[in-house]
């Protein structure tokens, strides 16, 4: 059976906010949680970016749910690992529940220490050996790596859950897809793309689980619900390789005008029409996708739970 998640969004709570969402995602019957790593918020409008192991630890108090990050950067601004230590205490606070999530990055988030921005060919082997040096650090035992990008001496973790961490790869084009099913123990993407999801599992993915992201602005008012997700999240519509290569907020916020608001409409579910949220969760149903994770964008937060409790969660699984 798919499950049907929620995306707690780093870039636009803060850690209370983050755990009360928390609470109100597993009263309405969402299946599991998805959090965002981030450093900076993609523009000033959304305004938080709190420390994500931090919240992840107030989450392992207060919900049975799993958690999953999506997703975590192992490769420059914070070394692999500590990202091995983070995780297996992640995971050990949840009992077992918990999924890392990782991917290759963006300058905004990882040029924060100075280092250099590398090309994607670089990010990605660099995301790979990363990989490499988590898994050897799960498994316990004193780990000595000399690798080309990432050197680890004499290291061990202690605090570890029974089983190693699932490690999930993000990957947004056919590369991406094929290195995360060479490496991964699943696949993260943010868009309904059957041909995404025929390369990971083609690449080695085989069966193992797909999980993606969906963005949502429930608000009973239509044209509220699209000013919102305007505001806040017109940085999705920008095309390219932007969201990998510009450094700074302000950077999107300054392009995100460029945006048109029937573009937004496009990418993100805006209003109440429960129709309208099932059939746009279902293009990723119909994709492959095996999780999906839905992030409300919108104030409306009371209006969204209860929503998705009364008609759309219970019109998924019928």
């Amino acid at each position: 059976m798919t499950k049907i998640g929620y995306f707690l969004s780093c870039e636009q709570y803060g850690p209370k906010e983050l755990v009360d969402q928390a609470k109100r995602a597993e009263a309405a019957g969402f299946d599991a949680l998805w959090i965002s790593d981030h450093f900076h918020p993609w523009n000033d409008e959304q305004g938080q970016s709190p420390f994500v192991w931090g919240v992840i630890g107030a989450l392992s108090e207060v919900t049975s749910l799993p958690v999953s990050t999506a997703v975590t950067c192992p490769t420059t601004r914070i070394h692999p690992a500590v990202i091995a230590q983070a995780s297996a205490t992640a995971a050990v606070q949840l009992g077992g529940r918990f999924v890392l999530g990782v991917g290759s990055g963006e300058a905004l988030n990882e040029h924060a220490l100075g280092d250099p921005w590398p090309s994607v060919g670089v990010r990605q082997e660099m995301l790979e050996e990363a990989v490499e040096v988590i898994r050897l650090l799960h498994r316990g035992d004193e780990v000595s790596h000399h690798g080309k990008y990432y050197e680890v001496q004499e290291a061990r973790i202690y605090t570890r859950p029974e089983r190693p961490v699932p490690i999930y790869v993000s990957g947004f084009g056919p590369q991406g897809a094929a290195l995360a099913g060479r490496i991964g123990d699943g696949y993260v993407l943010v868009t309904p793309e059957p041909e995404l999801v025929q390369a990971f599992r083609k690449g080695g993915g085989g069966d193992k689980p797909v999980q993606a992201g969906m963005k949502v602005s429930w608000d009973a008012d239509a044209d509220v619900a699209l000013k919102s997700a305007r505001r806040l999240w017109a940085n999705d519509g920008l095309p390219g390789q932007t969201a990998q290569i510009l450094p700074r907020p302000k950077d999107f916020a300054a392009l995100m005008s460029l945006v048109t608001a029937d573009q937004v409409a496009d990418a993100i579910t805006c209003g109440p029409n429960p129709d309208t949220h099932v059939a746009q969760v279902r293009k990723y149903l119909d994709a492959g996708v095996d999780e999906l994770y839905v992030q409300q964008v919108g104030p409306d937060k009371e209006g969204f739970f209860a929503a998705y409790a009364r008609d759309v969660l219970p019109a998924l699984r019928d």
